[in-house]
């Protein structure tokens, strides 16, 4: 049985974690490298490294604390911000990422998805998705969650996995920072389109919501969260004893 995923996210901002509620009002958190070492050492199963401002301020994402951050842990690194080109991908995987996460510049540049997938392999290319309601329907966001595309947000993600991507990450806006549960329906919507892994993201609060996501939605690969973790208001040690208990298949 393929074991379930607990994954910590680093939203990395001026060089410091920042955490903030709705994608909005950003707080000073830590150092990435300090929470990284302490990621690896308590149990993480991967990582994930977001420069969140890349695409928004139209620059290159940071490799200098990257390269740092790689070069202390020994668990999958993901990497994503401000990836735009072929040539992004090849300099965070040359700084030691191990899957590289689109976003933004995947809606600006359909194609990228299938041209890195063909290089690097599916494996290699992490669609994120940033997703919110509007009007009832599930509406994707680019730039960190600031712009509505109009596009709908299931058939996005459906159309990226089609091209190339082999794993998306779910973003839901509507939860993220609520610590009220993730985001069900939502990822129910997006299991039923695609059968690559799924990673579940946004409203993380309390071990019991990571009990429920797999019991509900027995689909989704892992769970994503930051601030639970960062504040140490769950430990990845206990969550993970308690999802055995659970009957939920886990690394420990």
């Amino acid at each position: 049985m393929i074991t379930k995923r607990i994954i910590p996210c680093l939203d990395v901002k001026d060089g410091r974690v920042v955490k903030g509620k709705n994608f909005l009002g950003l707080n000073d958190v830590s150092s990435p490298v300090e929470l990284a070492k302490f990621y690896n050492e308590c149990g993480a199963d991967e990582l994930v490294f977001y420069d969140i401002t890349a695409s928004a301020e139209g620059r290159a994402l940071f490799t200098d604390i990257l390269k740092e951050v790689a070069s202390t842990i020994f668990i999958p690194l993901t990497v994503g911000g401000g990836i735009n080109s072929l040539d992004d991908f090849d300099r965070v995987l040359k700084c030691g990422a191990d899957k590289v996460s689109v976003n933004s510049g995947a809606i600006r540049n359909p194609a990228l998805i299938g041209e890195a997938a063909k290089r690097y392999g599916d494996q290699c290319v992490v669609l994120s998705a940033d997703i919110k309601r509007v009007d009832g329907s599930f509406r994707l966001f680019a730039k960190g969650g600031r712009v509505d595309t109009g596009l709908d947000g299931i058939e996005w993600i459906r159309r990226c996995v089609e091209n190339g991507a082999g794993e998306v990450v779910v973003n839901s806006i509507d939860t993220d920072g609520v610590k009220n549960g993730f985001d069900l329906e939502m990822l129910e919507a997006v299991c039923k389109v695609v059968s690559v892994p799924v990673i579940a993201s946004g409203g993380a609060g309390c071990s019991k919501h990571f009990t429920e996501l797999f019991n509900a939605l027995p689909n989704v690969d892992a769970g994503l969260a930051a601030s639970i973790f960062h504040y140490r208001e769950l430990q990845i040690t206990d969550l993970k004893r308690e999802l055995k208990e659970n009957g939920i298949p886990v690394r420990i």
